[in-house]
């Protein structure tokens, strides 16, 4: 199933799964050994069905992280009594993935029942997704525990938006431990997946008040953009590739695009705006080694924010609830 034209494994210090608590490789060695297996078969299977799906899980663990730490709080479905993160501002009617993780999960659970937490599912699932995108591979410590609870008004603040300037998700960044060369590389994962035209239309007709658009949107780009995101509230949702390049595989093009004023969303672009983060950016577009390697690195940390171990938490029976 692997057909990858560059893998990249990451080797972790001891140290610092220490610092991270119970965490390890071999957390489920024993007690669920095919869980790997059964993970990459589940994402792989996704992806045959939706293109999409790929890009869609990596962002859902992402804006997992983001909110009180990798822990699945963005899984659990609201109830009448219990308002959860998906239906925040940043999530509704855009996180997607849901169902792939329910059904690996379900897949885990009767091969190894009541022993992996959803939250070291959606981890995987993320690293499969990138892997089989042609991307890099990297070793992910397991052992997280799922959250109690969800925290609906962190979802609604803590996570970047494609309307900030570089300054505020730099911030968002740095309250969750991530740091600027952190925020240059995991914006390389827009080089898959597709956005909604309400994300990025105030660049192509009225940027900034101007009436004009946006001056660092490349002309072309800009007209293309236009035939598909028309000027009416109607063509909000309608989607276009993040990279028009290689919209579903996992390379370095997204940073050749932000060379070339080519990037979707206005917080791509503005990493050109500051010549520190401009200069990575340009050694992204030279070398994706280098990009693949650090991609991996910064995916390792972004993974172990926050993270529930030992006692704490649960080991959820199904994702969308807690089980008490």
């Amino acid at each position: 199933m692997h057909q990858i034209n560059s893998v990249v494994v990451l080797l972790v210090s001891c140290s610092f799964l220490l610092a991270n608590g119970q965490l390890n490789y071999y957390y489920y060695y024993s007690s669920c050994p095919n869980l790997p297996m059964i993970v990459q078969y589940g994402v792989w299977a996704a992806m045959k069905n939706d293109t999409r799906i790929a890009a869609s899980l990596l962002r859902l663990h992402f804006h997992d992280c983001f909110v009180n730490g990798c822990d699945a709080s963005i899984l659990l479905d609201d109830t009448k009594t219990f308002k959860g993160e998906q239906n925040a501002g940043p999530n509704s009617n855009s996180v997607r993935g849901f169902e792939v993780i329910d059904n690996i999960k379900a897949d885990v659970e009767r091969a190894c029942p009541l022993t992996v937490s959803c939250v070291d599912i959606l981890t995987l699932a993320a690293r499969e997704a990138v892997v089989l995108s042609g991307g890099p591979s990297w070793l992910v410590a397991l052992g997280r525990r799922d959250g109690l609870t969800a925290n609906l008004k962190a979802a609604n603040t803590n996570l970047p938006t494609p309307f900030e300037p570089l300054a505020n998700i730099t911030a968002k960044f740095a309250a969750v431990g991530l740091d600027l060369k952190d925020v240059v590389v995991l914006s390389g994962a827009h080089t898959i997946g597709l956005a909604q035209c309400f994300t990025f239309k105030h660049r192509l007709y009225n940027f900034k008040g101007t009436g004009q658009p946006d001056p660092n949107l490349d002309s072309s780009l800009a007209s293309n953009l236009k035939a598909s995101c028309p000027n009416v509230d109607k063509s909000n949702t309608n989607l276009n590739s993040l990279d028009v390049v290689t919209t579903y595989k996992f390379d370095n093009a997204y940073y050749k695009n932000l060379v070339n004023n080519a990037g979707l969303l206005e917080s791509d672009q503005t990493l050109m705006s500051d010549p520190q983060t401009a200069s990575m950016v340009k050694s992204y577009s030279m070398d994706p080694y280098l990009f693949n390697m650090d991609f991996a690195a910064s995916m390792v940390k972004l993974g172990n924010i926050g993270v529930i171990t030992g006692q704490d938490g649960e080991i959820r029976k199904k994702c969308g609830k807690v089980n008490r």
